[in-house]
């Protein structure tokens, strides 16, 4: 189909020149005479050619831009000038709040330099990470309920006189979750237009100026949150969470399908329940208190609060031989899923979340009569509104608690209960409680009829999309695969970074396997000669926090007898740790999961990465092994079809932590030799890039790291 008749059956204003838009960023073009140290680059160059193609024929893409590609204004450039020439919205989502905050503070406006237009972009977040300030009102006067978090609350009614934004962000110093939820921002306490603050609201302000914008940059969550709204109801005509938009760029796309489940899950706990009954009702010694009190003096019903009393206790009591049972059903075991072998065993816990279920809907009910008996001249008071909050959290719990009780008939759902430790341990012979949460185990057809069916033009970019040159995992995955053949587009820009000369990949052929009694005591001693080797400036990651804790007890005091710094996931804020590490050049940080992606350490900071062990998800993990057992059902392999491929992304997540920048060199040791042992290890190897290889004893891999890093050591 040619570019005319496209434009003609999507009702295009105007397709894009992309070789116009290439200038931009090629020698000669504004960008080269912007930059002093400019290079043009070959790849950044075709990927921008090839989204602006993508935008032009309505494409579904799987773009992989390795590391240094300059993704950012690949994907910025055209969709500056397509939101601006066609007055369209185009909405950016991304993974991490630090690349939410790099578009929008940095990238965004050196791009409007480099097009020479001026392009509205507003970064949108969630509302609750606003403040309400109607809210922050009511908490104010009743100061007394706030005993310990008075020095924070002043401070917050202080910065709320002068903040523009009321963002969250704009926080610098400490205060509890339960304080912030009660003074952020919600929809379903949201006053609207009754809000005596309304002229204020940050809220309002926010979505007014996005109104108006050309690019909203977003996270995932907030874009699935409005993709939610629009497929229960509210079309994509019109304004959702967000105003409508036909364009969606997806940064950091291989964390989608992780998005997605986690947005799309329903957890219910104690505190859950317990946080929004205590706002209605609570007693304390001789003191009762809540918004109940206030809708009964409001309302014309009867006096409900001896009835709303009795329910309190019994969801209560409810909650207790539930926690109780659950935690009998656990024992020694922090998760377990609900399926045909463990149903016997969880039949009395099903029993139980309905009796908490009906008692919740029993309390919610009581509650309902009281609001409908007042008039709708006193449905503006706050406590109204309030109430309305809680009791959709509440009625919420309740329905996920029932919904235990028809687990056959959602085969794509897995149920699920996790005991999880008190932060705080009050009660020192029951330190736990226990989560009971629903994930689905499949987002792909979802994301099919919710994002690509409906969008015009979706862009699918990270640095780890592949898994030994294939994009079919992702595709299958995210459900890129259900659109038509001819919308999707796939390919691939390597990076410019010289990896075979700088970057050495070595793993130990001395080290037992990982099942062997004998791998930590090996990890210990290899981890201590490799950071001495690099004179610090290592990150090391783990796939468990027994197994970091047991290494750094065993070397710290070596470690420190260095003059090294040692830090570990934990100890301080992730945001502060990764600071730390970055200023100090001789530091190490010992780490799990989450720093596994996402984190930028250029320069001598980080010279080596100590992978310990291929990152397979633990079999145990409910919804892994629910999702096996799909696989398994439909015939499949769920070691080839799920287990190798997720672990191959992760690995190439950690192993993308070394080389930020052209200059970067350094070792990246793994010390799990299945790598090179086993047939499918091929496939990690095969998903880098091409390196230095060293498959040999620890002492020799060693001596090479202080020989590859000694100058900058020196």
């Amino acid at each position: 189909m040619s570019d005319q008749a496209l434009s003609e059956e999507y009702k295009i204003t105007q397709l894009l020149e992309k070789d116009e838009l290439a200038e931009f960023i090629s020698n000669g073009g504004s960008l080269s005479r912007m930059s002093v140290n400019f290079e043009e680059r070959k790849s950044q160059i075709e990927l921008l050619k090839n989204i602006t193609e993508a935008f032009n024929k309505n494409q579904i893409t799987a773009f992989e831009a390795g590391t240094g590609v300059g993704k950012s204004f690949a994907y910025l450039l055209p969709s500056m000038i397509w939101a601006v020439t066609n007055n369209e919205k185009v909405v950016i989502s991304t993974g991490t709040i630090n690349l939410q905050q790099q578009l929008s503070e940095k990238d965004v406006p050196l791009a409007e330099k480099i097009i020479g237009r001026n392009v509205k972009a507003v970064l949108l977040k969630g509302r609750q990470n606003y403040i309400c300030l109607r809210r922050l009102q009511d908490v104010a006067a009743e100061r007394d309920l706030f005993n310990t978090e008075l020095e924070s609350l002043d401070k917050i009614l202080t910065w709320s006189k002068k903040t523009k934004t009321g963002s969250r962000s704009e926080l610098t110093y400490d205060f509890t979750e339960n304080l912030w939820s009660r003074i952020n921002s919600e929809s379903d306490a949201c006053m609207g237009m009754r809000c005596p603050f309304r002229e204020k609201c940050f809220v309002m302000r926010v979505r007014e100026e996005a109104e108006t914008a050309n690019i909203m940059i977003v996270n995932h969550h907030l874009l699935f949150a409005d993709i939610e709204a629009r497929m229960l109801g509210a079309g994509y005509e019109d304004t959702a969470v967000l105003p409508a938009y036909k364009r969606i760029v997806f940064d950091e796309a291989h964390g989608i399908e992780s998005a997605a489940t986690s947005f799309f899950s329903e957890s219910v706990n104690r505190f859950k329940i317990l946080k929004h009954m205590n706002l209605l009702y609570r007693q304390r010694k001789s003191s009762i208190a809540g918004y109940i009190f206030t809708l009964q003096a409001l309302s014309e019903t009867q006096d409900r609060t001896e009835n709303i009393s009795a329910a309190v206790n019994e969801v209560k009591n409810n909650i207790l031989n539930l926690e109780i049972a659950s935690l009998d059903l656990l024992h020694d075991d922090f998760t377990m899923k609900l399926d045909r072998m463990t149903q016997p065993r969880f039949q009395p816990i099903i029993s139980l979340l309905m009796t908490l279920g009906n008692s919740l809907m029993a309390f919610c009910g009581i509650v309902r009569e009281i609001m409908e008996g007042i008039d709708e001249e006193y449905q503006k008071e706050g406590a109204y509104w309030e109430t309305k909050s809680i009791l959709r959290h509440l009625e919420g719990a309740a329905n996920a608690c029932k919904n235990f009780s028809i687990w056959e008939e959602k085969p794509e759902t897995v149920y699920w209960i996790q005991k999880q430790k008190l932060s705080v341990q009050s009660d020192q012979d029951n330190p736990y409680y226990v989560v009971f949460t629903q994930t689905p185990l499949d987002i792909s057809k979802m994301m099919n009829s919710g994002v690509y069916e409906p969008m015009s033009s979706v862009i699918n970019t990270s640095a780890t999309l592949q898994i030994q040159n294939t994009f079919d995992f992702f595709l299958k995955r995210t459900g890129i695969n259900y659109a038509e053949p001819e919308r999707i587009k796939t390919a691939v820009f390597n990076s410019p970074f010289p990896y075979d000369k700088n970057v050495l990949l070595a793993i130990p052929d001395d080290i037992p396997f990982p099942q062997n009694l004998e791998f930590q005591g090996a990890v210990n001693r290899a981890v201590l000669k490799l950071i001495k080797a690099a004179g610090g400036r290592t990150l090391v990651l783990f796939t468990s926090y027994e197994s970091m804790k047991a290494t750094f007890l065993a070397i710290k005091s070596d470690i420190y007898d260095m003059g090294i710094e040692l830090l570990k996931q934990g100890d301080d804020d992730r945001f502060r740790l990764l600071d730390r590490f970055k200023m100090d050049d001789s530091s190490v940080l010992f780490a799990t999961d989450s720093f596994w992606q996402g984190i930028d350490v250029p320069g001598n900071s980080l010279s080596q990465v100590i992978i310990v062990k291929l990152p397979f998800t633990v079999p145990n993990d409910p919804v892994f092994a629910a999702r096996c057992e799909l696989i398994e059902k439909r015939g499949g392999s769920s070691f080839y079809e799920l287990s190798i491929p997720e672990s191959i992304i992760k690995f190439r997540q950690g192993f993308g932590r070394l080389v930020r920048r052209s200059t970067d060199k350094g070792a990246v040791v793994v010390l799990d030799k299945r790598l090179c042992t086993k047939p499918y290890g091929r496939k990690f190897i095969e998903s880098l890039p091409e390196t230095k290889r060293m498959y040999t004893h620890i002492d020799e891999i060693v001596a090479e790291v202080s020989s590859l890093l000694k100058s900058d050591v020196q």
